[in-house]
């Protein structure tokens, strides 16, 4: 993520534009996705004046996720074919345990979860407020999801609720929340989009997203690679630390299935990768945001 902004930031410099120019094309917009792009293009525009940041941001959301799912697969495949790698043998009976029958939703359970959320949410508010006495200004997505991180795993599973059930978590009724809100929210945003304003900005855009590729392979090969041990489970996290650094976790998730589908299954990679883009991810990535907008 640091190293995505130190280079969205220098050819950002390179082209004469200001470096938040690329920042909003560095980890803003590709570990984050057009969500975190969103939520941060409102006050990018408000303290630097770049009336186009939205648009910036979710144009390089965009290209980053069509590179992100073209990256994966290949460098995967290099490596794979590169140092020989083969796949643990497993028992496949037991490559579907980790898979959640179908759950009944109901509307109780529906509306439990967004019971769960609210709380989450007024504890993000209240957070947020305390955070800004100290001077320090964070988007309030931050502060929530932090909210709901903490509050998701503290809470132990016996603790009573006026409800009488357990704290939702991965249930169907928030994960079907989580796709309505999200594309909603994403509809929403793209339908305000004036695209024709970034014609001046293509080439910048491209040239910064063409660097983020290189640097992408460049850490997936030589560092992800090396620190995972080199074996096949590595391999296949690197097709997914791919779809995570231009991508998404969706992206990360397509690129590791397609790879385990062709050259075999690897329990490792799918709970390494899903809990690094779960738990670490978006906090980190607002954290550097921060540190470097500061």
């Amino acid at each position: 993520m640091l190293m995505q902004n130190v280079v969205g930031i220098s050819v950002a410099s390179a082209f004469g534009l200001e470096p938040v120019f690329g920042l909003l094309s560095g980890s803003i917009s590709l570990i984050g996705g057009h969500g975190t792009a969103i939520a941060w293009a409102p006050k990018v525009a408000d303290e630097f004046g770049l009336e186009s940041a939205m648009e910036i941001g979710i144009a390089s959301a965009t290209f980053g996720l069509i590179l992100a799912s073209l990256m994966g697969g290949p460098i995967a495949k290099f490596l794979i074919k590169r140092h020989s790698l083969v796949a643990s043998e497993i028992d496949t009976s037991k490559q579907d345990e980790g898979k959640k029958a179908v759950e009944k939703l109901t509307s109780f359970d529906f509306l439990d979860a967004v019971l769960a959320i609210h709380v989450c949410i007024v504890v993000g508010v209240l957070l947020n407020e305390a955070i800004s006495q100290t001077g320090l200004q964070l988007p309030l997505f931050v502060s929530c999801l932090f909210a709901g991180i903490v509050i998701t795993n503290l809470i132990p599973q016996s603790y009573p609720r006026i409800t009488g059930t357990k704290w939702p978590t991965r249930t169907a009724a928030v994960d079907l929340i989580a796709d309505i809100a999200l594309g909603t929210f994403l509809a929403m945003s793209l339908m305000s989009m004036q695209l024709w304003t970034l014609i001046d900005l293509a080439g910048p855009i491209f040239a910064i997203l063409a660097m983020q590729l290189l640097l992408a392979v460049v850490i997936n090969i030589f560092v992800v690679f090396p620190a995972m041990g080199k074996t096949y489970d590595a391999a296949v996290v690197c097709a997914g630390f791919g779809g995570i650094s231009l991508g998404s976790t969706p992206t990360a998730m397509a690129n590791m299935s397609a790879v385990s589908q062709k050259y075999g299954y690897s329990a490792q990679a799918f709970i390494v990768v899903p809990l690094v883009c779960a738990f670490f991810i978006d906090l980190a990535n607002a954290l550097i945001i921060l540190t470097l907008w500061a």
